[in-house]
This record gives structure tokens, sequence and C-alpha cells, in this order.
């Protein structure tokens, strides 16, 4: 059996994991009728309420029109509502309703049962040096695509 670099298996890993956690989000969130999508927006409005639709998208590395979907759908079932921005009226600012307050207290023991089973076997250390590694990747990702963002200057044009 070929071995494979060490940096290989953790990138595929990491991207396992990742799918796997939001496939076991999708299955226990459906108890609330919820998906691990529309958990996401309410986390993150409960974190930041007031954020425009374009930055939230932003930092759930949503498209636009996938996120006003889900938007939708939290504010039919009354758990978000838009508000004009007072400095510019194209733009609306997301915040929770009162009814989302219960659901987000479910939600939060609901996590941290899902994150006991994620960590089964992970002791206190193993734990927070997990937590310390992945920021530090998400850091040095953060960096690389910042970097990547930036006009590139010294290109030459070859004709």
């Amino acid at each position: 059996m070929p071995k494979f670099p060490l940096e290989r298996e953790i990138a595929f890993a990491l991207k396992d994991v990742s799918r796997m956690l939001a496939t076991y989000a999708d299955q226990q969130g459906r108890a609330f009728g919820i998906s691990s999508a529309q958990w996401s927006v309410l986390v993150r409005l409960d974190r930041s309420e007031g954020l425009k639709q374009s930055e939230l998208a932003e930092l759930l590395d949503l498209q636009p029109i996938s996120l006003t979907r889900l938007l939708d759908r939290l504010a039919d079932n009354g758990l978000i509502e838009r508000r004009a921005d007072p400095n510019d009226r194209r733009a609306n600012r997301l915040y929770l309703t009162p009814a989302a307050r219960p659901m987000l207290e479910q939600l939060g023991d609901l996590s941290k049962r899902l994150m006991e089973t994620v960590l089964e076997g992970l002791g206190a250390e193993s734990r927070e040096r997990l937590a310390h590694d992945l920021n530090v990747m998400k850091d040095n990702l953060r960096a690389a695509i910042n970097r990547n963002a930036q006009p590139q200057t010294n290109k030459v044009l070859v004709s």
C-alpha cells in the first residue's frame, strides 16, 4: 500500500471531517426543522446582529443567491428579519427575532451533544491543542487568501 505524504492525508482528513460534521449536523437539526446551513446563519447572526447580507455571505462563504434562499426560509419561519440599512438604501441589515432566542438555546444544547460525540476520546489537552492548531491553519489560510487577493503588479505580459 503506497504511503502518501502526511500533509496530503491531513488535507483529506480535514475535508472529510468538515463534510461529515455538516452531514451529522443536518441529521441532528432535522428534529428542529432546521438545516446546518440555516443553523449557521442563526449562530452567525447571534454573534453579530445587524450584518448586511453581503457581509454574512462572505462570512459563511456562500453565494449571495444561496444565502438569500436561506434568509427567505428563516424569515418565513419568523426567526430573522431584514431591516433597511440607514446608510445604504440598497442594503438590508439582518436581525434575529425574539422567536429565534429559544431556538438558539435548543440548538446550543444540541451543539454540545453533537460535539461530545465528535470529540469523544479526545482529552482536554488534546482538544485545546486541536483548537489552537486549527486556528493557526485558519490564520495561515486567511493570510494566503489575502495575499492572493492583492493585485498582481509584478507580472510581465508577453505578447
